[in-house]
């Protein structure tokens, strides 16, 4: 039988899922797999583990419908941030002031407790259509998870339940990764005729990249942002260093490609090269995730925000999620959570009543939807 979204947000965060891929030796999700394909297969959902990747599990739990109905995917990642910087126990649930905390419980296992016990809800009674309930791998660092889900099951419209504070969230923003190769010439300290410092050259690149500013802007997000995350070159002191590595984050809007990104750095380094004797740079793309956008009158949507019964609160978020990719397989989707704060932090933590809320929501949404 369905559980309080409480009690099994308590379970959830008890269960450690670090990443291993931010964390090197984090646990991974097979055991919050395991706990939750006994869960749902106790509420009578056909269970599918995709495991791609060994040891960095998915699970897709599905309530086949009559016949008839929409099908409708709900999608949460079930992994999380490390708990070192953790201020406290980040796998002990404390509950204080309305508020859960522990590592997850905000981002996001409080919007998988209230996905699982919405669905189970739900399908109480049989519905036309079928509920398909994705928890999923990596979404902290890759996506692996999202994107195996979608290499096998597909749905009428999804609902990520990433935290949006109970606001209906239809836009977010994308990021693009480059790294930038200033290459310079070798030599001793005492020869400068005969070197070219990369480091001094790529503070050309540097400050122009400062200097610069994206042209598109979104009505939500504003515009997007640039900025370089990591920097090294050099060997040794007394030595002209032979190259310097900079690595750039593009945060992108709707409207804009990871093409067109690509396209407005080769302009930046192009000039430079032209203008600055004896620069030499090489541009590589390591990896894109497109921004998301909602189509505001897509059935989903409507039905949602009709459910909720005051006036919606319409949003935008500054991070990429996995609705992009639900987008792109031709899923219509939209992100819709619980309030709280403390994504990544040292004290994390879920509004109760939020949580509720989002179980209410949701359990009236897939009736309405898949009914």
């Amino acid at each position: 039988m369905p559980v309080n979204p409480r009690d099994l947000l308590a379970e959830l965060i008890a269960i450690d899922s670090v990443n291993p891929d931010l964390v090197p030796g984090g646990n991974g999700e097979t055991e919050i797999v395991d706990f939750c394909t006994e869960w749902f297969k106790r509420n009578d959902f056909e269970v599918h583990r995709l495991e791609q990747r060994p040891g960095r599990p998915s699970l897709v739990a599905v309530k086949k419908g009559t016949g008839g109905g929409k099908s409708l995917m709900l999608n949460g990642h079930i992994d999380t941030v490390g708990t070192a910087s953790y201020d406290g126990d980040a796998l002990k649930p404390e509950v204080e002031d309305g508020r859960m905390f522990g590592r997850g419980a905000f981002d996001m296992k409080g919007g998988v407790a209230a996905m699982m016990v919405a669905a189970a809800k739900a399908t109480e009674r049989p519905l036309r259509g079928d509920v398909i309930v994705a928890c999923v791998a990596d979404e902290e660092h890759g996506s692996k998870g999202t994107e195996e889900v979608l290499t096998r099951f597909t749905a009428d419209a999804a609902i990520v339940t990433e935290p949006s504070h109970l606001e209906v969230t239809l836009a977010h923003k994308g990021f693009v990764w480059f790294d930038v190769t200033v290459e310079g010439k070798a030599a001793h300290g005492s020869r400068p005729e005969l070197g070219v410092d990369a480091i001094a050259k790529a503070g050309h690149f540097l400050v122009a990249l400062e200097q610069f500013s994206p042209t598109t802007e979104h009505h939500l997000l504003g515009k997007g942002t640039i900025h370089a995350s990591l920097i090294s070159g050099g060997e040794e002191a007394s030595t002209y260093p032979s190259s310097c590595k900079i690595t750039l984050e593009r945060r992108t809007v709707p409207g804009e490609t990871p093409a067109q990104v690509e396209a407005e750095l080769t302009a930046i380094l192009d000039h430079l090269t032209a203008t600055v004797p004896d620069f030499r740079a090489e541009l590589t793309r390591t990896l894109a995730r497109d921004p998301f956008e909602a189509d505001h009158d897509a059935e989903i949507v409507k039905t949602l925000i009709a459910g909720l019964g005051t006036p919606p609160v319409i949003r935008a978020e500054p991070f990429w999620t996995d609705c992009a990719l639900l987008d792109q397989a031709g899923i219509p989707c939209l992100l819709f959570g619980v309030d709280g704060a403390g994504a990544h932090a040292a004290t994390e933590y879920v509004d109760l009543a939020s949580l509720d809320r989002l179980t209410e929501i949701l359990t009236g949404t897939i009736t309405d939807f898949c009914g």
